[in-house]
């Protein structure tokens, strides 16, 4: 679909317009052999709200930012590798149509498509890119990926004890593991998640305890030496301090977003559009969730 882009001078130029409009608060994104297949804005579901977030989807990666200036400038640039993305389609409701998940191993969210049309090429694109790039590397898809945080929205209570009210004073946290919306206490430990961080992150009571169970069993059939530094980990997750619940909130320049149709490069000829829509796993949700 796109090799005939790799070494041409409008998909440099292009790349070298996306890297200048994230400056230095980007990475440099031109290597050998890496095409812009497509670009456009979709709403992402933040833990507060929804937001209009500019994505570029590459033939190895998908990028995404927060639009500071429409077209000229974005920050807080995020680097998805495609070999771990997954997606699940999300039937419409009421307030939100044209979404799915986009699933990967450190982060997981839902964004919406300004329409139906759109919502098929996005991820369409997207599903084409993933396979092609799993057939050539030779790997098999990521199986397990980081949870969908539920907006905060949805919680107006902790959802592990069931009794603390959030207020403007008792916050919510996020269960890393599971998702979940819950209160302080009901997080006050950590669990290293390697896939998600290096170090030990906030995690529910209830995943405390069955990630903790796990961990012993894998120790009992390992050496005295890993097991050691699973111990080790263990103890890390006890001390609840420092932990940061922080998200991409950035606010963007002026008000609501122009909308205007993504764009997709390259020969679509052999790209249908229908059958790699209805190729994504349909997920009903019954939440709003956001990472």
């Amino acid at each position: 679909m796109v090799d005939r882009l790799v070494n041409s001078e409008a998909n440099t130029r292009r790349i070298a317009l996306v890297e200048s409009c994230f400056g230095s608060s980007g990475v440099p994104l031109a290597i050998s052999g890496r095409v812009l297949v497509g670009e456009g804005v979709l709403t992402k579901m933040c833990r507060k709200r929804p937001k209009s977030r500019q994505f570029f989807l590459f033939n190895d990666i998908l990028v995404y930012g927060n639009i500071v200036i429409g077209k000229k400038k974005y920050n807080k640039q995020h680097i998805m590798p495609l070999e771990e993305v997954s997606l699940e389609n999300i039937e419409d409701c009421n307030q939100y149509r044209n979404g799915w998940l986009i699933r990967t191993t450190t982060k997981s969210f839902v964004v919406y498509a300004a329409t139906a049309t759109e919502k098929q090429e996005w991820m369409a694109h997207i599903h084409k890119c993933v396979e092609d790039l799993l057939r050539k590397s030779g790997k098999k898809p990521v199986e397990n990926h980081a949870a969908v945080w539920v907006p905060d929205a949805e919680a107006t209570i902790c959802m592990h004890c069931k009794k603390t009210q959030f207020t403007m004073i008792v916050r919510r946290h996020h269960c890393r593991n599971c998702g979940a919306v819950v209160c302080g206490p009901c997080s006050a430990k950590k669990f290293l998640l390697p896939q998600q961080s290096s170090k030990p992150v906030r995690v529910c009571s209830t995943c405390y305890e069955r990630l903790s169970k796990a961990l012993k069993v894998d120790t009992s059939k390992t050496s005295p030496n890993h097991e050691n530094s699973n111990v080790n980990a263990l103890k890390l997750s006890n001390d609840s301090s420092g932990d940061d619940d922080s998200d991409d909130e950035g606010t963007s320049a002026g008000t609501e977003q122009q909308h205007d149709q993504p764009k997709f490069y390259g020969d679509t000829t052999n790209l249908n559009v229908e059958e790699s829509f209805n190729a994504s796993t349909t997920h009903n949700s019954s939440h709003l969730p956001t990472n």
